[in-house]
């Protein structure tokens, strides 16, 4: 099943614990501190798989988590780092923040691979706490936190040249004569329901790839029909043909079809508009030539004047198709030869700017006293032993360097008033 949208949840591995252990050996009765590092956790990274033209994968499972690092061992023995996940995606998928919208990577053009989150990094055992003062640290610094997001991943097709127009124009017709691709035809509106990509050879010249883009209608911007769901596969394209019923076979006016196709380009992405742009005038094998009123000519009149060459054909007997090709070739050829990448948009201090990092300072008026508290502190006084003279530096320099004293002097702290910490430590406040 062909799908070139989903959300997913991504999480990186949590880093692992330092180790808190001693050396215990015989004749050694006072072996100093020998925890090891814990592991470092795995990554999440994307990949472009070649071999992929679509996210149906994605639609079976949307949670994608990366082993986390193991805990540090005794006799300085550092853990296993995780293992690296490895996500792989077509060629031509955007990777897009869900919370914000924003674009995270494009993995397209050269960005074949990209680190998308990191695994946490592993905690220091107790031997790296040893000094000469503190000779047996009772304690170690648990792992990094892992990194989550959830993300939008959005398929949108690496083509050369969009076929757009309105349903029955001829664009699957087309499409079969001048490539290999064979898309689904049939006499009723909405036949095409996938984006169809196919491979153009010309004669003597480079070939180029082209992209049927289907379901385009009045209100497709908007959401209306299908076209809303399949605009984003031509913001990559160079060139644009308007393939449109000439004949009219459908009592259709293939001039306000023209119109009202580049109005739905223009509301999705004005960008769009400053493509080059040609006219596919098809069916001309059954235009009724009655003399007065010519609609080639009435194409001409109309978009001619604004830079817009019109090619009459037939995609049904190949009449006028081979000019049509070289137009296109010659356009592309004028065209900067660089691929269409969506640049990042959002920093990766934008995406974790994580709650689980915050603490707030106040005060109580039923306790008559400031309170500091929050997620940080609760971590902060989980991997730090108050006890010891170099786990109260590490406090008092915590405190001072991470704003807490700033905002009790904001608050207008007096000294010998008392501070709480977390749910139980408490001291009374003097300035240093």
């Amino acid at each position: 099943m062909f799908a070139d949208r989903v959300r997913i949840f991504i999480k990186s591995g949590k880093g692992g614990d330092g180790h808190v252990s001693f050396r215990r050996e015989l004749y050694v009765p006072a072996g100093g501190p020998d925890g090891g590092n814990g592991g470092h956790g795995g990554d999440i990274i994307f990949q472009v798989d070649k071999g992929l033209n679509t996210l149906g994968d994605f639609r079976h499972n949307a949670k994608y988590v990366a082993e986390s690092g193991q805990e540090g061992g005794k006799k300085r023995c550092t853990g296993k780092d995780g293992e690296n996940l490895v996500i792989k995606v077509p060629e031509g998928t955007v990777i897009y923040d869900d919370a914000s919208g924003k674009v995270i990577a494009d993995m397209s053009g050269d960005n074949q691979c990209e680190t998308i989150l990191r695994g946490g990094r592993g905690g220091k055992g107790n031997m790296n706490y040893a000094t000469a003062t503190m000779q047996a640290p009772q304690y170690a610094q648990p792992g990094q936190d892992a990194q989550e997001l959830w993300v939008r991943l959005e398929l949108k097709c690496i083509a050369d040249v969009g076929l757009v127009g309105f349903p029955n124009v001829g664009k699957s017709t087309f499409l079969s004569r001048v490539t290999n691709a064979r898309p689904k035809i049939a006499n009723y509106h909405f036949t095409t329901l996938n984006p169809n990509l196919g491979v153009v050879d010309v004669e003597g010249g480079r070939g180029f790839v082209i992209a049927d883009i289907p379901g385009l209608i009045e209100g497709a911007s908007e959401g209306v029909g299908l076209g809303h769901e399949f605009l984003r596969h031509i913001e990559r394209t160079k060139v644009i043909i308007h393939i449109v019923d000439a004949a009219s076979t459908e009592g259709r006016d293939p001039i306000a079809d023209i119109k009202a196709i580049n109005k739905e380009l223009e509301n999705y992405n004005p960008d769009l508009l400053k493509r080059p742009q040609v006219i596919a005038a098809n069916k001309i094998d059954v235009i009724f030539d009655d003399g007065e009123n010519d609609p080639i000519k009435a194409l001409k009149d109309e978009f001619e004047p604004a830079g817009i060459k019109v090619y009459p054909m037939s995609a049904v007997t190949g009449k006028g198709v081979k000019d049509l090709l070289w137009a296109v070739r010659e356009l592309l050829d004028n065209f900067k030869d660089e691929p269409v990448v969506f640049e990042r948009e959002i920093s990766e201090e934008e995406m974790f700017d994580n709650p689980n990092e915050a603490f707030e300072v106040y005060f109580n008026e039923e306790e008559n006293m400031y309170i500091i508290e929050g997620p940080r502190i609760d971590k902060m006084l989980g991997y730090t032993n108050l006890e010891s003279e170099k786990g109260f530096d590490f406090f008092q320099k915590f405190m001072k360097t991470s704003g807490a004293i700033d905002k009790l002097e904001e608050l207008g702290i007096e000294e010998g008033e008392t501070v709480r910490v977390g749910d139980y430590l408490q001291f009374d406040y003097y300035r240093a």
